[in-house]
């Protein structure tokens, strides 16, 4: 069980600092609490803020901080649950006397459902043949390798619907027949078509196909990734930015195992560095997509989704990145990371 002080940083912590803390914790919330008097606090959500607003890594973290939170004071934590509903957050700090967080309330522990609800149609490409994956791919086509006991596939859409999306298109190609049959003898509260690929065209080439059968804004996705995060709130920021296509980048953080050494014109040693730290954003195969996108795929092409919106970014049109926690990312396009999510959904480290 955590403790109080496990969820205090200070204010001249980075922003970076706080996000590995916040992936640490396991919780979506930090403090700013000197001696324990609570001053701010700090959200996954005031950091995605931080960043849209051209914050950095670098900087303090009470530049992304709210200096206004929302507590009760002991005398009222009955009020607790109340309040959470009604100003839709994550967790309640509770204050003695002199300002001391003497107690949290997460609205995990009171049954609330603070998700911003969102019903549009979500796009799935699922036609891959799935190498990183080999053998088990020789036998099951990628939507259909099991994690625990569903399917990627369905494990993704189950993500979805959790939001309030109903309408599921999956385009297909590889093994397209077993991907039918297993969705066709499931009891489900959604529609499900499918869209036959009949050549390999790609991440973004196979959207051709759905020229005349989509007409509004869409999630898209991979079949190999699991996202923790607000759908509903992704695509309100996707609104509110009048952005054509809104990408979800997640945040990586990785240590060179090495001593890293830059070389000079002459050969000499420019520059050494022991185990340098890397630190940048990633696309996670997750998107918001306006319909215009599709009407202009040029049929019959071949092309990855992010050359499509390359191609975009060159003609001036506005592309977004909705920044994650790299915790709230779970990719199973490899074999080891495979076995991490399986472990992560059944509850172990």
């Amino acid at each position: 069980m955590l403790k109080i002080e496990e969820l205090i940083i200070p204010r001249t912590a980075t922003v970076l600092e706080t996000m590995k803390k916040l992936d640490e914790t396991g919780q979506r919330i930090l403090f700013i609490a000197p001696e324990g008097v609570l001053q701010a606090v700090v959200t996954d959500g005031d950091i995605r803020k931080f960043f849209l607003r051209g914050g950095t890594l670098e900087a303090p973290v009470e530049q992304a901080a709210n200096f206004h939170p929302i507590s009760l004071p002991v005398s009222e934590r009955g009020r607790a649950k109340a309040e959470l509903q009604r100003h839709g957050i994550d967790a309640l700090p509770i204050l003695n006397k002199r300002g001391v967080i003497t107690d949290i309330v997460f609205a995990g522990g009171v049954d609330v459902d603070n998700r911003k609800r969102v019903d549009i149609p979500v796009v799935m490409m699922a036609g891959g043949l799935g190498t990183r994956l080999y053998p088990y791919t020789k036998i099951l086509p990628k939507p259909l390798i099991p994690v625990g006991e569903q399917p990627i596939a369905e494990l993704i859409i189950d993500r979805f619907r959790g939001f309030g999306c109903h309408r599921f298109t999956m385009v297909v190609n590889y093994k397209k027949g077993m991907i039918k049959s297993y969705f066709g003898d499931l009891e489900k509260d959604y529609t499900l078509d499918f869209v036959d690929e009949t050549q390999f065209m790609g991440t973004g080439g196979g959207l051709c196909l759905l020229k005349g059968k989509v007409d509004s804004p869409f999630f898209f996705t991979n079949c190999d990734t699991l996202l923790d995060l607000d759908f509903g709130d992704l695509y309100e920021k996707h609104h509110e930015r009048g952005n054509l296509i809104t990408m979800v980048c997640a945040l990586k953080h990785y240590t060179v195992p090495y001593g890293v050494v830059e070389l000079s014109e002459d050969g000499g040693i420019a520059a050494m560095r022991e185990k340098p730290e890397l630190n940048f954003l990633t696309n996670t195969g997750v998107y918001v997509v306006e319909p215009r996108v599709v009407e202009e795929m040029r049929d019959g092409e071949t092309i990855g989704f992010p050359d499509v919106i390359d191609r975009y970014r060159a003609a001036g049109e506005k592309v977004g990145v909705y920044p994650i926690n790299e915790s709230a990312w779970m990719d199973m396009g490899q074999m080891e990371e495979l076995e991490k999510m399986r472990r992560r959904l059944e509850g172990h480290s």
